[in-house]
């Protein structure tokens, strides 16, 4: 914490599937790692990052009240038009965390949108989800994007079409595991371009 490199976030109190827990125990846990910070360093951090990547709407407006940034699992780059309460981070770990994939991710651009559509990123019945990217007007090579995505358990090429610089995403199937992922990529004239998304699904 007294490092200048460095900054402390906050994780949650109980590292917990949030989505999963009623709402007064979602709060309660928030509330306990908050007091816990509050009382150790004198402060609750600025940074926060969902377990696992999961959140819903709900989650996100309180954490929004409470922090300054939080961060998703979903891999991009951070820009200005990014959501400051859904921020992108790459996992660099044991499974990820090569060398050579590491010198790939810092060398990577974003991918700017001007609005992504679901809003909510917890699914319940609506599995798969209706997906839609509006880009700006200006961005050039936008057509030439490649979306990768794993519903039906698979990690397949998506099948995406373009209404004018609105893309489209049909999934071929629902997502099967707790977590979906997509993510997408463009050479823009030799600048490689990155985003991603994860959704969060409903458990029995």
């Amino acid at each position: 914490e007294k490092e200048d490199i460095a900054y402390i976030g906050n994780h949650s109190h109980s590292h917990d599937y949030l989505v999963d827990l009623k709402n007064d125990k979602f709060i309660t846990d928030i509330d306990a790692a908050s007091l816990i910070f509050e009382e150790k360093l004198g402060y609750n951090p600025i940074f926060f990052s969902y377990p696992f990547g999961e959140y819903s709407s709900l989650i996100k407006e309180y954490i929004s009240k409470n922090f300054k940034f939080s961060f998703g699992q979903h891999s991009g780059v951070i820009d200005i038009n990014k959501d400051r309460y859904e921020l992108p981070r790459f996992p660099i770990n044991e499974k990820y965390g090569d060398l050579k994939r590491f010198e790939f991710l810092i060398k990577l651009s974003p991918l700017q949108y001007k609005s992504l559509y679901p809003v909510e990123k917890y699914l319940t019945n609506n599995n798969p989800p209706k997906f839609q990217v509006e880009f700006f007007n200006e961005q050039k090579n936008i057509h030439n994007i490649n979306c990768f995505s794993d519903e039906g358990s698979k990690w397949e090429k998506s099948n995406v079409n373009f209404d004018k610089n609105i893309l489209n995403l049909n999934f071929r199937s629902k997502f099967n595991f707790r977590r979906g992922r997509i993510n997408c990529s463009l050479n823009d004239d030799g600048i490689w371009r990155w985003f991603g998304v994860q959704f969060s699904v409903k458990q029995n």
